[in-house]
Parts: C-alpha cells; sequence; structure tokens
C-alpha cells in the first residue's frame, strides 16, 4: 500500500513539474514574440566559396570575370552562405527565452534559407539585449536562374557586397519555437515573424 502511494505521489510530482515547466517555456516564448529585433550586421558571406564582397563591380554577375561561379551554375550547385547577427532586445519585465525553434528566412516573400535551432537563448527584461549569429546557408542555383527571382537577390548580394545607393532588400524572419515536454517535442502554434531590411551597412554593421 506504501508503495502504491509513493508511486501516486511520484506521478503528481512528475506531472505538476512537467506543467509548471511547460508554462515556464510558453511564457518565456511569448515573451520573446514582444522583443524588438534588429540586423546587427552579416559576416561570413561568400556565393560558390567566393567572397561576397568581389561582386561590388560585377553587373548581373558576369561569368567572364568569375570562372568559378560559372562552373558552379553549370553544375546547379551555388553555395550560399553568410552569418546573420540578430540583435534581440527584450522591453518587458519577464525574461524572454527559447531553446529550439525552426527557422525559415524569405526574400521577398521568397523562401531562401530554412533550418533548425538547437542552443538556448536568453533575453534578460528591462532592455536586455542577446546577439544571435544564425549561420545560413542554401543552394541559390534557383534564385540566380529564376527570374521571378533574380533581381531580387542580386538586389541582396550588392547590398550585402557593400555596394553604395542599392535599394534595401526585405527579409522576412519567421521561427517557430519547439517546446519540450519529457522526451517529447512539440511545436508552438505560429510563427515569430520579423520583417527586416538588408542594407550594405550591414557589411560592416555600421
Amino acid at each position: 500500500m506504501r508503495k502504491i502511494n509513493l508511486l501516486l505521489v511520484l506521478l503528481t510530482v512528475g506531472l505538476v513539474f512537467n506543467r509548471c515547466a511547460v508554462t515556464k517555456q510558453i511564457s518565456e516564448v511569448k515573451t520573446l514574440g514582444d522583443c524588438k529585433y534588429s540586423i546587427a550586421s552579416a559576416d561570413n558571406i561568400t556565393v560558390a566559396g567566393i567572397d561576397i564582397r568581389q561582386f561590388q563591380n560585377l553587373q548581373d554577375f558576369d561569368l567572364s570575370r568569375s570562372p568559378q561561379l560559372a562552373l558552379a551554375l553549370l553544375s546547379k550547385e551555388v553555395p550560399l552562405k553568410l552569418r546573420l547577427n540578430l540583435d534581440v532586445t527584450n522591453p518587458t519585465k519577464q525574461l524572454a527565452g527559447i531553446t529550439q525553434f525552426e527557422y525559415k528566412v524569405l526574400l521577398s516573400e521568397n523562401e531562401v534559407f530554412t533550418g533548425f535551432w538547437d542552443q538556448r537563448i536568453e533575453v534578460q527584461p528591462n532592455g536586455g539585449t542577446t546577439r544571435v549569429p544564425m549561420q545560413l546557408s542554401t543552394n541559390a542555383y534557383r534564385l540566380i536562374t529564376d527570374a521571378k527571382t533574380r533581381d531580387s537577390f542580386v538586389n541582396m548580394v550588392e547590398n550585402l557586397s557593400g555596394k553604395q545607393n542599392t535599394q534595401p532588400s526585405k527579409l522576412t524572419i519567421k521561427l517557430k519555437p519547439t517546446l519540450g515536454i519529457g522526451n517529447s517535442q512539440i511545436n508552438y502554434p505560429g510563427y515569430i515573424t520579423i520583417e527586416k531590411e538588408v542594407t550594405a551597412k550591414m557589411i560592416s554593421g555600421e
């Protein structure tokens, strides 16, 4: 009888603990949705292994001046890699936090990057700021060759290369938090959506 009672107590404690843990996660994620976001800078940017700053003076990716890019296009594998440094500021009185999330990054409503983040992020209340270095990579072949995406992609490359007097590029970052419940993972309903512009100043973090 004592063993049964002890088991019931342990199960009850476990359920209460899980419920508290889930409530805490939901609260932190909701607070994250109330945070302010800014793109501090972008660095380590390469297209087909080429430093993106080399594209400043290339008109529409002049392949005769970039044989490495030409070969990449022939193979239909054009890796685009960068680190996007996102600053998150918490103006509320509650702790903001997240442990895991799926993300999508869209350029002019076209999906460019997708991935999964699995490192704990916390943003302290009352104006605390945390920088999140997001490592992004994709095959840019479709973005370069598709008439629907080419102009916006070239414009983004020009901005990230530091070329002056270019139109800002609109980036939309969508985060879908994942809540941990015991050994299970449950996706939080909906996305945290961040809309920002990419400008030439981002390359130097100004």
